[in-house]
């Protein structure tokens, strides 16, 4: 009698392991953010388990009950609502800023969140489902590969102009790389990265203070108490976490040192607290997730899920490795969240949704 499918328990508890130690690490992060700006050092954790956790866990157990085949049907409605939500952030009095240089959130009858999570995940569901309708239609610079770089390429655009440069890059890495498991030609995928790295300087040489962010990255001690402030606390607490750290709720940097505790910085807290070894480990089990992710995307039953996987994968991957590669110093800042630890309710609901796909494809591959 042939056995039914188990969904991967193994990839379901990693992370769950990732929820549960970012849930800690933000409680101890954002305490003393949240007693100065709200008298409540509970404040940004309350918000993650309301806005976060809760319909993460709807949204989780829907998507990996709903089987992933029927997202096809799906697929083109909810890239358009994200495009439709991306165009809705340049509208006044809908769309925001919150203080920083990126227009990138929207305001919604007191709801605030960023489109671009949303987006993340309606880019990958569409390009999975495009991808597989191409089929070796692909193989053709103008009907295939041209035809889904252009549709890809919108959210790009709409992003660029915020600009978010952080998201830009994750979605950028997305569409290359399930351009590159499809099948693409290697010529077609070449071009793509050289136009990737042309947009790039082209983006630096347009906004002077991008130039001077890349600078402050390669040498950080030019401008200790101006842009290089943050990428020097963040040294900060990294070197003084020592090998084992100062402790949990420990950190020194946390006390309005550091900016952005709950956020982009949060790793930075996590290796000044916990020390070298939870830091490592940390990266040891976004390791993990990926190595286990990317085997359920090659015994994946069809070509869809394949590319569903992979999509993901690659989502979570190329997003952590942005933020942690910034707080030690190997990439330029900007202002990408870790998964799944740093502070965000609607990033941490998508992203839990997401999961749910992996676990629904999962059920489905034969051992």
């Amino acid at each position: 009698m042939k056995e039914t499918p188990r969904a991967d328990y193994t990839l379901l508890t990693y992370f769950s392991i990732l929820l549960v130690f970012g849930l800690v690490m933000l409680t101890s992060a954002s305490a003393a953010v949240g007693h100065e700006r709200f008298t409540d050092v509970y404040f940004f954790i309350k918000r993650q388990l309301l806005l976060g956790v809760l319909p993460g866990i709807f949204l989780f157990f829907f998507f990996s009950k709903f089987p992933y085949q029927k997202l096809r049907k799906f697929s083109l409605a909810f890239f358009v609502f994200s495009i439709i939500l991306l165009i809705l952030i340049f509208i006044p009095g809908i769309g925001s800023s919150y203080g920083t240089v990126n227009r990138s959130w929207l305001s919604i009858f007191g709801f605030s969140f960023q489109p671009a999570e949303f987006t993340k995940l309606a880019l990958i569901i569409y390009l999975a489902a495009l991808l597989v309708a191409k089929g070796k239609e692909l193989l053709d610079f103008k009907k295939g590969f041209l035809t889904v770089l252009g549709i890809g390429g919108i959210p790009l655009i709409l992003v660029a102009l915020q600009p978010d440069i952080g998201t830009l890059a994750i979605l950028f890495v997305i569409i290359f790389s399930l351009l590159f498991i499809a099948g693409a030609k290697w010529s077609h995928i070449i071009s793509l990265a050289s136009v990737g790295v042309l947009a790039f300087i082209l983006l630096i040489a347009i906004a002077p203070y991008r130039l001077a962010r890349l600078t402050t990255f390669l040498h950080p001690e030019l401008d200790p108490q101006g842009i290089g402030y943050h990428i020097n606390q963040a040294f900060l607490a990294i070197g003084s976490g020592g090998v084992f750290g100062r402790g949990y709720g420990n950190s020194v940097q946390k006390f309005q040192y550091l900016p952005e505790v709950a956020a982009d910085s949060i790793y930075a807290v996590i290796a000044e607290e916990m020390g070298f070894v939870f830091a490592l480990c940390l990266v040891v089990l976004l390791y993990l997730i990926a190595v286990r992710g990317f085997n359920l995307a090659k015994k994946s039953p069809d070509h869809f899920g394949k590319l569903l996987v992979s999509g993901i994968i690659i989502w979570f991957t190329a997003q952590s490795f942005l933020n942690i590669g910034a707080m030690v110093g190997i990439l330029p800042i900007t202002g990408v969240p870790l998964p799944f630890i740093s502070h965000g309710g609607s990033a941490l609901a998508i992203s839990m949704g997401a999961v749910g796909i992996l676990i629904n494809v999962s059920k489905q591959v034969e051992s």
